[in-house]
């Protein structure tokens, strides 16, 4: 009989030496990924930024503004190969830790339409619609000859 090994999850926060590992991730999730420049400016801004690791192995991270009494989550990220496994969850309740840590009273997101499973994840942590920006995403050509995809601002009360 062999023993069966547990995942060891880790949050920890980003550095800029983790923007390789980053930039092996992003692009693989998304349409219009952010680039490299995007990551490294929000390090250099302060912004929250924080990198799940599993047996030592970047698989997701989540980065976040705080403006005052609010939090902005700019980007929560799971690799494709570990989404669906309640990871984004993980990463997303961790976030929630630190905005209240930070005394936020509020956290908002934006999200494509189109990111049915994403919507799922944020209506389920008691995330709510709060208005509609149009055309605020390239749109994803997966789904969209052209033009652009609105995004659902979402959010919550902490």
């Amino acid at each position: 009989m062999s023993a069966m090994l547990k995942p060891q999850y880790q949050l920890r926060p980003m550095q800029m030496d983790d923007l390789d590992a980053v930039m092996q991730i992003e692009p693989t999730i998304y349409s219009h990924p952010w680039t490299r420049g995007n990551f490294s400016d929000s390090l250099n801004s302060g912004y929250s930024a924080w990198v799940l690791e599993e047996n030592k192995e970047m698989i997701g991270y989540a980065l976040m503004m705080m403006v005052l009494d609010e939090a902005h989550l700019l980007n929560l990220s799971i690799a494709k190969t570990h989404q669906k496994q309640g990871l984004g969850r993980y990463l997303l309740e961790h976030m929630l830790k630190i905005a209240k840590n930070h005394k936020a009273a509020n956290m908002f997101l934006e999200v494509r339409p189109s990111n049915i499973s994403a919507i799922a994840l944020y209506e389920n942590m008691g995330f709510c619609e709060m208005a509609v920006r149009r055309g605020y995403y390239p749109a994803d050509p997966k789904i969209f000859k052209s033009g652009r995809e609105d995004a659902v601002l979402m959010g919550l009360a902490l």
